[in-house]
Formats: C-alpha cells, structure tokens, sequence
C-alpha cells in the first residue's frame, strides 16, 4: 500500500483506496490464507478521502472501519525492506493514486516482486496498483509485462474520475510503452479483471472482488472465474 497521501506536493489529497485493500484482505483471510500489510516506506498509510465515500464503503469496507485494530495497523505498517521474499507466495499491490509517486522507482518493492515471481509465485495489483509493475523485470532482465495480459485504471478513467490533469503519467500509456497488451473493459468503472499465467490484474476499484478470485484460484490451482 502507498504511503503518499497527495498529489505530488499540491494539496490534493489522495492515499490508499480503502476498499481495494479491504475486499482482497477479507477473501484472503475467509480462504484461510495470512496477509502482511506493508508500504514502501513504513509507517502510516493515508486514506484516499473519495473512498470513504457513501458510494464506496459497503457493508464489507465498514467492518474494516469500525475494526480499530484494523485501523490501527495502518497507522504503523512494516516497511517492505523488512520483509522476507521466502515468506510469501503472492504480493498484490491495492491501489489509489497515490502509488503513482512511491511505487514505480521503488527498488524494494521491485526486489520483493521479482524475487516471488522468479521463485514461482503471484504478482498481481489491482487499479493504480499496476504502477508496481511498470520497472519490474524478469529473470532475463525483460519487463515483465512485456507481452503479457494485463490491466489497470484506464485513462478514460482518470478523465471520469476529474484528475487526470493532476497525474505524473497514464498508467495505460506506460504499461503499453514496456510492452504490455494492455485491456480495459468496453464500459469504465465497471469489474475487470485477468489472469496471465502467475500475473493478475484488476482494472479499476470495482475490480477488487473479481481479481481476489482469480488470485485465489490461482494459490488453489483451479481455474475458478471470478465472481
């Protein structure tokens, strides 16, 4: 998750859109999996203030809400760099803006990545958190997005969401120019998501569900569809 909490250094404020953390930590842990939740840098996460929108916090993200444990945790999140690569068989990277600034150059992010990719397991995001993959490499130094199936907030997107001119890039753009074959669905904000090999994708916010699926369906070794 992000520890940026504005855009850039205007005062805009954005961070982690809630729900995206929220509806894969709640599937994950009901499969009976364990979820780490760090940051880049360690410390707080700030919250996007449009997701604590009435439209945005369901039943599911209102728990979350009302658990202070919870929300304390995101006050005081281990770092990355603390983080053992061996101890996981997936990363997934949630989203809000916010990513844009500390995910791409982040070489511990990369680091931790590559190394559960290279040893046989999930990399995966959801929204903005595609932003993680852009400088991700392969073991033969490639971009790992180059000709795969991927997906993340489109740039349609950012015009309907009215920032589009506050970005620093357009994660469509960036992840087509390291090779990627980037899909969005025909309707933007609606649920998208995809699977390409060991590399999952979720398009937009009210992606999360669909791409948890496919991210547990993966650690279960099933071709589930998502839901």
């Amino acid at each position: 998750m992000t520890n940026q909490a504005t855009y850039g250094t205007s005062e805009h404020r954005t961070g982690l859109w809630l729900g995206e953390l929220v509806h894969f930590y709640d599937k994950a842990v009901k499969a009976g999996h364990t979820v780490d939740v760090v940051s880049p840098a360690g410390g707080e996460v700030p919250l996007d203030p449009r997701s604590l929108g009435r439209l945005f916090v369901d039943r599911t993200v209102r728990g979350y809400l009302d658990d202070q444990a919870f929300m304390d945790a995101l006050k005081a999140t281990p770092s990355v760099a603390d983080t053992d690569p061996d101890d996981y068989s997936t990363i997934f990277f949630t989203g809000g803006h916010g990513t844009m600034w500390d995910f791409p150059d982040s070489a511990d992010l990369q680091r931790t990545a590559q190394a559960i990719y290279a040893d046989g397991g999930i990399v995966s995001s959801v929204c903005h958190g595609a932003c993680a993959l852009i400088n991700l490499r392969d073991t033969d130094g490639n971009p790992l997005v180059r000709n795969r199936t991927v997906t993340g907030f489109a740039t349609v997107e950012e015009r309907l969401a009215g920032v589009k001119s506050r970005v620093p890039f357009l994660l469509e753009d960036e992840l087509r120019a390291k090779g990627a074959k980037y899909v969005r669905s025909t309707v933007p904000m609606t649920p998208h998501a995809v699977r390409d090999g060991r590399l999952i994708t979720g398009q937009n916010p009210v992606s999360t569900k669909a791409v948890s699926d496919l991210i547990l369906a993966a650690l279960a070794g099933t071709e589930q569809q998502p839901s």
